[in-house]
């Protein structure tokens, strides 16, 4: 955990010293990417109180939230929601609304399915944080239904009206949003594609700091996932198959794990989930980082960078913004396995012009103190343009 440094803190910056502020992030089943994103606007935000839908965080998990109470909807209290929470999205947009956020100036939410769809008047400042517009309503509507095997029958119909009506919901509460930030320019661009806005990129924080700098290198290759179909694991696993001299280690659990278990080869190992210290070990020694989902951002690109450890990236996306060809890895340009064998190839031919520190040097760049910094002066110039009445069009 970091310990906020105080020129960072938003309690120092005139425009929103007194200002009272709420945080509204969709669910809290895990601590993931987007949790990392709240912690730290709650390390940036000290004054700010938390909303969610549902909060079902393992003990464990719950530290980076500081202390504070969730507040929750409706949603909280029904029956086997830490299991199934996902089944009442159809509940989720109404649930949302009944947050009661009068009490606050200044509302910040952590939007990637609902979140900045929270009902506000017209003395409060909106200020959504976009991790990405709902990815399964609209760009991965067709793999969505594929992979989840619903595209026919009674299922896949129920699924393609509850879709649709998402899709209506996600785009009329845009309004509802009096300034947006992106978590990079990719998803900006899907932000003025899906809702006609413009928004400020803001990446999200990398705790770097966690991460060791090993210039000595191991001699396996690495990727570290959740297992679900779009993240194209079994790509990585079926590459592997052609390169028997070459190991594999797979780290991550998920709905895919079994799958993978049955084509893996025997130079690919697929440890499950491992503890946050065995991650960090893993991604400190290896060879490369290889990564073949369209990710919004993709922090685990980074994190390997960190590390001094190269990537070998799908080239889209998110990454395109993290990984610098030919210095910091390399990409191929197709979900393919003889893309990925392509670039495993290029990067044997060419890790030795790769330089630990450059990659070092350029995750830096992506720092939770970065990004505090930025959002607090963003938070405070929006505040200050909106009690002006010229907050239009300020992004």
């Amino acid at each position: 955990m970091h310990t906020l440094t105080p020129s960072y803190a938003a309690m120092s910056l005139p425009a929103i010293r007194e200002a009272r502020i709420g945080i509204v992030h969709d669910w809290l089943p895990v601590y993931a990417g987007a949790e990392r994103v709240l912690e730290q606007m709650l390390y940036t935000f000290p004054q700010a109180e938390v909303y969610s839908l549902l909060e079902c965080l393992p003990p464990d998990q719950r530290a980076f939230l500081q202390g504070k109470n969730v507040h929750t909807s409706f949603i909280q209290r029904l029956p086997f929601v830490t299991r199934i929470y996902r089944w009442y999205l159809p509940l989720m947009p109404l649930a949302i609304e009944q947050l009661d956020m009068r009490a606050y100036d200044i509302i910040l939410s952590s939007n990637y399915v609902v979140a900045k769809g929270v009902l506000t008047n017209a003395h409060q400042l909106h200020i959504s944080y976009i991790h990405s517009p709902v990815r399964y309503a609209w760009d991965l509507y067709f793999q969505y239904l594929e992979t989840s095997g619903i595209r026919q029958g009674l299922k896949g119909l129920l699924a393609r009206i509850i879709l649709h009506y998402l899709r209506l919901y996600d785009t009329s509460t845009a309004s509802r949003v009096d300034y947006f930030i992106a978590n990079s320019r990719y998803v900006a661009r899907r932000i003025w594609k899906t809702y006609r806005r413009k928004a400020r990129v803001i990446y999200p924080p990398v705790d770097t700091s966690r991460f060791r700098f090993t210039p000595t290198k191991g001699d396996y290759y690495l990727t570290v996932s959740r297992l679900v179909p779009y993240k194209r694991v079994d790509l990585i696993v079926q590459a592997f198959a052609h390169l028997p001299d070459k190991e594999l280690i797979v780290i991550g659990d998920g709905p895919e794990l079994d799958r993978l278990q049955s084509i893996a080869t025997p130079n690919v190992r697929l440890l499950g989930y491992q503890p946050a210290e065995t991650l960090r070990y893993y991604l400190e020694h290896a060879k490369a980082f290889i990564f073949a989902a369209e990710e919004d951002f993709g922090i685990a690109p980074v994190e390997a960078q960190a590390c001094g450890t190269p990537v070998i990236a799908f080239g889209r996306g998110g990454v395109l913004e993290t990984v610098i060809p030919g210095k910091t890895g390399f990409f191929f340009y197709e979900q393919s396995v003889p893309a990925l064998l392509q670039a495993i190839r290029q990067f044997e031919r060419h890790q030795h012009e790769l330089e630990p520190e450059v990659l070092r040097a350029h995750a830096e760049q992506f720092s939770a103190e970065r990004f505090r910094e930025e959002l607090a002066r963003t938070v405070e110039e929006a505040w200050t343009l909106f009690e002006q009445g010229q907050l239009e069009n300020a992004a």
